[in-house]
């Protein structure tokens, strides 16, 4: 049983390093994605300060 939960312990700590290992580089598609989440952001940003001027 000791055995196993070292294997399991292993396994986890393996799995983690691997996806940790692999979000680190940040390909184009992932940067285009980040530019468009801004942009919506701005957007969206610029719309609610519109609406509060036209509540004024």
């Amino acid at each position: 049983m000791k055995i196993m939960k070292k294997l399991v312990f292993v396994l986890c700590l393996v799995a983690f390093l691997s996806v940790a290992y692999g979000c680190e580089k940040e390909g184009p598609a992932e940067k285009a994605g980040k530019k468009m989440d801004q942009a919506l952001d701005n957007a969206g940003d610029s719309l609610k300060e519109m609406g509060d001027k036209i509540k004024e």
